[in-house]
């Protein structure tokens, strides 16, 4: 409503405008002095630049907003049943210092680098389907026979870049965010394995089993062989 009130406004100062230069054209034709062609110039030449001002301004205020189209196809490739648990969970967060250094047409030197803030979440747990055991029925008891080591089994990233600093012939490219993304949480994935979060994953494992199996009369018959590898973190993602 009050784009279309503005535009009423412009419309009837331009026919104002209009009249008011027809009627003094009129009183202009009575005088032939030079005086009286320049000054009918001038308003014709302020009349024009006013039009044009107040359609600019119409235009603007009556332009709609961008039309943004977007679609997506999505296709599953595989799906499978699995039976893996999560069993520790760990918040990390590397700060990875990217520098590269060149010498262009191998006399000027020119260096690109960045400070790169990584967060990570990284989920740790179990397969059970590379889980080995033995049930004696009779005894009520479960022996392992193999119980894997605990994988990393999801890894979530946020990549926050500071400092960027590159010259206007040594620019950094997709491949080069590319392998900064992947180096930098390369070294988030070591950071987990030195730390305690698989002797964690494999204590809550040992302490879930023994509860689920004590809850059907079972007993775990050597809990010790899950702890057993837990210095072992491996990567299947």
């Amino acid at each position: 409503m009050g784009s279309n009130k503005f535009k009423i406004i412009l419309w009837s100062l331009g026919i104002l405008l209009v009249v008011f230069l027809g009627f003094f054209l009129y009183q202009m034709t009575q005088a032939e002095s030079f005086n009286s062609m320049m000054t009918v110039l001038m308003l014709l030449l302020g009349l024009l630049l006013g039009g044009v001002i107040a359609f600019l301004a119409s235009k603007k205020l009556t332009s709609q907003p961008p039309v943004v189209t977007e679609s997506s196809h999505t296709i599953a490739e595989s799906m499978r049943k699995v039976f893996k648990i999560v069993s520790a969970e760990g918040q990390f967060q590397e700060i990875y210092n990217y520098e590269e250094s060149t010498k262009l047409f191998n006399f000027i030197p020119s260096k690109k680098k960045a400070l790169v803030i990584v967060q990570a979440k990284i989920l740790v747990g179990y397969d059970f389907e590379k889980l080995k055991w033995e049930v004696d029925e009779l005894s009520r008891k479960v022996k392992l026979i193999d119980f894997p080591p605990p994988e990393i089994l999801s890894t979530e990233t946020d990549y926050k870049y500071y400092n960027m600093e590159e010259q206007f012939f040594n620019l950094f490219s997709k491949d080069d965010l590319a392998k900064i993304q992947q180096n930098s949480k390369q070294q988030v994935i070591e950071a987990a394995k030195k730390s305690h979060l698989p002797e964690v994953a494999a204590e809550q494992m040992r302490m879930l089993m023994t509860e689920l199996l004590s809850s059907k009369n079972f007993l775990l018959e050597n809990p010790a062989t899950i702890t057993e590898n837990s210095k072992r973190l491996e990567m299947k993602i």
